[in-house]
């Protein structure tokens, strides 16, 4: 289920080590699974969320050309409204091996030159945003749409069995690249379950 967590950001001097922080991992100040809430508390610190409709002929496992034929319509409006000219699919899971130095890639928290814009076709994955003295973690699952303002510091966890699906949105065609800020906040609070 979709969920959205806030948290306060933790003070300084807090032990590194995964062992403490999961001991004082912090009480969210905010939780939800409502739609409107999640969307309306993400705008509010700029960033957007939407639920689009699924796509009934859609069948798991579609291939990037099915699914982008599925979407066409809501990916077009995205990238007439926003200006991304890149669209792609990103599949990560089933019989992927190399998927844990990826996850630990992407747990690090980063940021991006430009926007992170995502929809999720299928499975889940948990986006942790670092903004003004809160860490919000929102549960993203099929049908969630989020795009995250570039120059956000955020981290994503994939899970320890990853499996999901998304199209992912750029304004230029060199796709994924971040800048890593070597904050050791990510293992300050919890991971995907």
């Amino acid at each position: 289920m979709t969920q959205l967590r806030i948290y306060a950001t933790q003070a300084a001097g807090i032990a590194a080590d995964r062992a403490s922080a999961v001991a004082s991992t912090p009480k969210p100040l905010f939780s939800t699974s409502n739609p409107a809430l999640i969307s309306a508390e993400l705008k509010t610190r700029g960033i957007k969320f939407q639920r689009w409709p699924s796509q009934p002929g859609l069948e798991q496992g579609a291939n990037q050309e099915q699914i982008l034929l599925a979407y066409q319509s809501l990916i077009r409006s995205v990238q007439d409204s926003d200006g991304y000219g890149t669209v792609d699919v990103m599949r990560v899971g089933g019989d992927q091996p190399s998927s844990e130095p990826l996850r630990q890639t992407f747990l690090r928290e980063h940021q991006h030159a430009e926007d992170e814009v995502r929809f999720f076709v299928e499975g889940r994955g948990l986006f942790s945003l670092h903004i003004n003295g809160e860490v919000l973690q929102l549960i993203c699952e099929a049908n969630d749409w989020i795009a995250i303002p570039a120059e956000t510091r955020h981290w994503f966890d994939m899970g320890a069995n990853p499996s999901y699906c998304v199209i992912r949105f750029f304004k230029k065609s060199g796709g994924w690249a971040a800048s890593f800020t070597d904050d050791p906040i990510a293992s300050h609070y919890p991971g995907l379950a």
